[in-house]
């Protein structure tokens, strides 16, 4: 993996890729210092020191050749990122584990990172979120404790492996009340999803129990979990190997909702096919990115030199479905900014399904280049209230066009 796609949006109503990556190489060279041959998961948080954001990432150092964790800052969560250190933070030698860093805020407002594949450390960091406290270093913790992550329960990985508790890899940190907890890819292999709990963030852990048993139909042997609170409830971020081409190294992104109790245990998470009901509406007034995307079929989204998302590769028959659009009283009118080196297509606008009611449909010809954007507009017939929103793409030959954002206006 050699950049970060950044995915923000209303959950499941629906997820929006951002004109945003954060590559480690590619065109903007985040991390001058990284390798190109991988790039593993990362984690960012706000600071409420500089209100600055900042993204730690796992990545190979090009003069080591070993594993370390850099940092990069930026004004947005949607960024853009500078590695103003310009070497990584973490470089201690954590046998081949330094990667899937955490981090987290507690309540003194103290920053702490925590990492690690096969085993676990974490630091201490200063307030500058660029550098940890040298007095206390690179801490372990107890990964092969069974008392923090329980007692490993399949058998080994391979003939050396030396881990006997159930901590994998891929920690992530999340407080609840007074509660911290530490979730994380339990096995081994294939995994499950497990965690632990500590009344500060840098521990003591006790291991608590299992959040996510193994996914059977459709998983992959791994699997990561990302917490998170939005607007009054908690979702748990997991993939799995589902989709056509999925599997081990192909995964995708999934959410679920997550309960805890008020004595602070998780309720058993069993993965459902999405979340059904969302959180929020979209608002067809302003203009929406075309990536704006609950489920898609024959079309692909890219990225151009300028760092804009887009959707791209649309065939004949693809289509993008957007969940939850809010008309209120009405609109009667469409626009699409759109690009295309070929004979171009029709944008057919379906209402709830994808063989659902025409409302309109919106011509794209020949625009003189595949990056030459044009707005492009119809009429439509009256649409109020909620629906789901089908844009169908159909046209002669191979690629059609290039589709950037798109909005609805009341006349």
């Amino acid at each position: 993996m050699t950049s970060y796609d950044q995915t923000t949006g209303i959950v499941q109503v629906p997820l929006t890729d951002e004109a945003f990556k954060l590559r480690i190489l590619h065109a903007h060279h985040t991390f001058a210092w990284a390798a190109s041959i991988d790039g593993l998961a990362s984690h960012s948080v706000k600071s409420e020191t500089d209100n600055k954001y900042y993204w730690y990432v796992s990545a190979i150092d090009k003069s080591t050749h070993k594993k370390v964790i850099g940092v990069a800052v930026g004004d947005k969560a949607i960024g853009p990122f500078t590695d103003v250190l310009g070497k990584p933070l973490i470089t201690e030698n954590c046998s081949d584990g330094n990667i899937n860093p955490t981090v987290i805020v507690d309540e003194t407002k103290q920053p702490w990172l925590t990492w690690g594949n096969s085993a676990l450390w974490h630091v201490k960091l200063n307030p500058d979120m660029l550098s940890y406290d040298n007095t206390i270093g690179v801490q372990p913790i107890a990964a092969d404790k069974k008392e923090v992550f329980a007692n490993k329960i399949r058998g080994a990985v391979n003939s050396t492996e030396k881990r006997f508790t159930t901590y994998e890899e891929g920690p992530w940190l999340y407080k609840r009340n007074k509660l911290y907890y530490l979730f994380y890819p339990a096995g081994g292999v294939p995994e499950h999803l497990a965690y632990s709990t500590s009344p500060t963030a840098a521990g003591p852990w006790t291991y608590r129990d299992t959040v996510m048993d193994i996914i059977k139909k459709g998983g992959a042997f791994t699997n990561h979990p990302g917490v998170v609170d939005y607007k009054g409830k908690t979702y748990l971020f997991y993939h799995n190997g589902a989709l056509a081409g999925g599997g081990g190294f192909n995964r995708s992104v999934c959410v679920d909702e997550l309960q805890i109790k008020a004595d602070g245990t998780i309720a058993r998470v069993i993965p459902t096919p999405g979340i059904s009901k969302g959180v929020g509406n979209i608002n067809p007034f302003i203009c929406q990115e075309a990536e704006t995307i609950a489920w898609a079929e024959g079309v692909e989204t890219a990225f151009n030199d300028n760092n804009v998302g887009y959707v791209t590769d649309i065939r004949d028959g693809g289509y993008v479905k957007v969940r939850n659009v809010d008309f209120k009283k009405g609109a009667q009118q469409f626009q699409a900014n759109v690009a295309s080196e070929s004979q171009g297509g029709v944008i057919e606008i379906r209402l709830d399904s994808v063989g659902g009611p025409i409302a309109g449909i919106c011509k794209v010809v020949n625009t003189g280049g595949a990056q030459n954007w044009q707005n492009v507009s119809t009429s439509i017939k009256k649409i109020s209230g909620r629906h789901d929103i089908y844009f169908v793409f159909k046209g002669n030959g191979g690629t059609l066009f290039n589709f950037d954002w798109w909005k609805f206006e009341a006349r």
